[in-house]
């Protein structure tokens, strides 16, 4: 494996970090903290022209830059000119951070330095926390929907389990939106674009009381797909989704604050393009039955081939109230929240034309959290913070896959029939009862997740230069998991070796059919499941941790500081909630005896140990008077990483045994004129499975160990730059532009190493703002239409073919808003 330039500076990270600051010390912070040339601007001195952010990384409010943690800000102004609709659209401006759909609207990964996981299977809980004005977020379909007034979003890198009391072991968005205010204001918002998008946007604040304030705010955003159906079906990737949402600040007096939100949002889409990439030996058997099949050539020309439209919906809505009272020395918060969501699919997941395979699926969540905190106020030598989460969740998740009408010519064509019949014969079975279309395999899962955590964090000055900081917390996770299912699959179902047939043997044991009893077992893809609980299997996990952070930041002076800082990280078991569930090896002498085995019982996973981070960080942060640049130089490593790999008809999970990645993050900003602010960001990374045996490869179960992750991009960087203009007669505008590199990684462990991907993404846009309020932007997505893969996976019974998501093609358009 090619290693990363920072092997060079492993005994000299000090050296490394000097080197890279000093270099960057003309372009590079962690948020384009830009100034505009509006009046406030230009009534700026030189040195108060670069402005210093206020984030809430710690869980109270400091700047970014005397915040000795590595985090990186999208701010207001951010947003509002790249026309950022959601945490998907981040990637484009913060390099540590890569969000992948996949799949379904659904199932969206979120990774930072390259660690993450949770989709495709609702029992994985995502590495990367999503907290959204302080309420966590527990699944991707909970995360992905438009978000109304943006206001920031912080990306924290690293474990954060000290803090944030939910599955931070790889770090943390915090999304912050605009809360209510006393001074009546709205806007509307009106877009287009093409593939026939439109878009519709606004809110309206005002004060009722001087002690009262509300909001309202929502959004409409729909658009055409952009992969055309050559088979007569709805085009595929479109966008459907509408959202509402109502606030009520409260402030009855001068110390006391409740804010109360309550959302709701609706997608109902089809999703998502799966091109062609390697056509297999089966692929004949598809044209031979009349099934239409795609070039592979053709991968990024968004054309598909399905029998059925694959639609998916997400229902998602809560409540949350934050009450804050400020006392003398310190302010008391609570966050408590409710939240349900429930998303639902009907797929074609054979991937092809004919109807081989249909599977539909439904999934209920519902969510309660409650967090107390007590944050010392003032200016102290010891400043403090104490505190305590409570999360219970319900998860009622389940599919249901079916064999179509096209399933059993497939395996006919393939040369099977002479076999399948005889097999059907021997056991007294109606001629086509394998592979019928009647035959479907129904799956339901039923999770409750209850779990705590208490932290405390403390901050020592030790001198008026030198700070410590010292955090602990507890967390404590339980989850109670069952399963059962209707299994109406005839084929997979019978046992060779021990059901009798008509002759009173076994199949096995019939001389002119034993020899073909390998070639009937590998088609048998649908084994009954073993439900659980059981009399050995009790369907349950416990675990608890410990983790904890320490740091030392020192202030070189008012705009330069240092820090070094260990953390450690957590995550629960989760659990495979999946049809390829199966009981552990170490069970099966138990079971056995028990009798509980189910015909052709096979052994692997019901559940991924806990994952266990630490990491080690030395950083930089400074400031001048036209810039800003933070570097942060990290070793990170996370025991027991949950991985998920889709193999054509459910997911293996199993815990690496250590995953580890060195390398460094940087962000900066630089004013080059009062006008032009130039933005470079990215990570440098030299990521390894130190241990990983028993893996899923390409032609099955493979060691790891030493080898380079895949889907972690080595290199990536971003580079912006923004012209800020007055026009006079109260007009200002800007131009922007923002390109995103990401150097070439493999896709998934189990497709061929061939399958890449390498991002090289340019997006502009430019806009117009007047003093009445009327606002006119254009803007553009992958202007240089960069084509790239999302991810692939091996399609279901359909050896040697691989499929993969290519990523979104150009898109463009244009929005007036007015605000008053």
């Amino acid at each position: 494996m090619e290693k990363c330039p920072l092997s060079f500076f492993k005994r000299k990270p000090l050296a490394l970090m000097v080197a890279v600051t000093l270099g960057l010390s003309g372009h590079v912070a962690l948020a384009q903290e830009s100034t505009t040339n509006t009046p406030q601007a230009e009534a700026q001195t030189d040195d108060d022209l670069f402005e210093q952010i206020l984030i809430t990384a710690s869980k109270r409010q400091t700047g970014l830059q005397e915040t000795p943690i590595a985090v990186t800000v999208t701010t207001g102004e951010d947003i509002a000119q790249t026309q950022v609709l959601d945490i998907q659209d981040l990637q484009a401006l913060v390099p540590t951070l890569r969000v992948t759909p996949l799949q379904r609207s659904s199932n969206t990964n979120f990774s930072i330095r390259g660690f993450g996981n949770g989709t495709n299977n609702t029992g994985i809980e995502p590495s990367v926390g999503v907290f959204i004005d302080g309420v966590y977020r527990s699944r991707a379909a909970a995360q992905i929907g438009d978000l109304p007034r943006l206001e920031q979003v912080e990306v924290l890198s690293g474990p954060q389990s000290t803090l944030f009391g939910k599955n931070a072991s790889a770090g943390v968005i915090n999304v912050r939106t605009a809360g209510p205010s006393f001074i009546e204001a709205a806007k509307v918002e009106l877009g287009v674009g093409n593939f026939n998008q439109r878009l519709l946007r606004g809110y309206y604040t005002n004060g009722i009381t001087e002690e009262l304030a509300f909001s309202v705010s929502g959004g409409i955003n729909k658009r055409d797909g952009y992969t055309d159906s050559v088979v007569g079906l709805d085009d595929m990737n479109n966008r459907d989704r509408w959202n509402v949402r109502g606030q009520a600040l409260y402030e009855p007096t001068e110390d006391t604050r409740i804010r109360f939100i309550a959302d709701y949002s609706e997608i109902d889409e089809r999703c998502c393009t799966v091109a062609d990439v390697i056509n297999g030996p089966t692929t004949a058997a598809v044209r031979a039955l009349g099934g239409t099949v795609l070039d592979v050539e053709d991968q990024f020309e968004f054309k598909s081939a399905l029998n059925q439209n694959s639609t998916n919906t997400v229902e998602d809505g809560g409540v949350s109230v934050q009450i804050d009272v400020d006392y003398d020395s310190f302010t008391l918060t609570s966050i408590t929240a409710f939240r349900k969501n429930t998303s639902s699919y009907d797929s074609d997941v054979d991937y092809t034309s004919l109807d081989i395979l249909t599977e539909t699926g439904n999934t209920d969540i519902e969510t309660f959290t409650q967090e107390f905190r007590l944050t010392s106020t003032g200016d102290n030598e010891f400043d403090w913070m104490v505190g305590g989460f409570y999360f219970s969740e319900e998860v009622d998740t389940g599919d249901v896959l079916y064999y179509g009408e096209g399933t059993r010519p497939f395996f006919n064509i393939l040369g099977l029939q002479p076999l399948l019949e005889s097999a059907e014969d021997v056991y007294a079975q109606p001629r086509n009862a394998f592979f019928n279309a009647s035959n479907f395999v129904a799956t339901d899962f039923l999770q409750e997740n209850d779990a705590f955590s208490l932290f405390a964090t403390v901050d020592y000055d030790l001198s008026d230069k030198l700070t410590a900081t010292v955090g602990i917390s507890y967390t404590d996770d339980e989850k109670d998991v069952s399963v059962s299912q209707v299994h109406n699959e005839t084929l997979s179902a019978i046992d060779f070796d021990t059901d009798p047939t008509v002759f009173g043997v076994p199949l096995a044991f019939i001389p002119d059919l034993q020899p073909f009893v390998p070639t009937l077992k590998g088609v048998q893809f649908l084994p009954p499941q073993l439900i659980f609980p059981n009399e050995v299997e009790g369907g349950n996990t416990n675990d608890s941790k410990t983790t904890w952070n320490v740091r030392l930041a020192y202030e070189v002076n008012r705009n330069f500081n240092v820090f070094a800082s260990a953390a450690t990280g957590f995550k629960a078991s989760s659990w495979n909630l999946s049809r390829d569930t199966r009981p552990f090896p170490s069970d099966q002498q138990a079971l056995e005896t028990a009798s509980l085995t189910r015909a052709n019982q096979s052994y692997g996973t019901r559940y991924a140990g806990a994952e266990e981070s630490t990491v080690y960080e030395l950083g930089v942060k400074a400031r001048f008077k036209r810039g800003a640049f933070n570097v942060t130089l990290f070793d990170q490593t996370i025991e027991g990483f949950q991985s998920s790999i889709f193999v054509g008809t459910g997911f293996v999970l199993a815990n690496a045994g250590e995953q580890s990645t060195k390398g460094i993050e940087f962000d900066s900003t630089f004013n080059l004129t009062d006008e032009l602010v130039f933005s470079f960001g990215g990570t440098i990374l030299d990521p390894v499975y130190d241990s990983f045996e028993g893996a899923n490869g390409v032609d099955g179960p493979v060691d790891l160990s030493g080898t380079q992750p895949a889907g972690i991009h080595e290199r990536s960087f971003v580079a912006g730059l923004t012209y800020n203009f007055e026009l006079g007669n109260g007009m200002y505008g800007f131009v922007r532009s923002d390109y995103l590199f990401e150097s070439e990684a493999r896709l998934v462990e189990n497709v061929p190493a061939e399958l890449t991907r390498e991002v090289g993404t340019l997006n502009a846009s430019a806009g117009l703002t007047m003093d009445n309020g009327l606002s006119v932007k254009v803007w553009v997505r992958n202007l240089n239409n960069d084509e790239y893969f999302l991810s692939a996976f091996p399609p279901p019974i359909q050896a040697g073919s691989y499929n993969a998501y290519p990523n979104q093609p150009r898109t463009f358009g244009a929005t007036v808003s007015y605000e008053f």
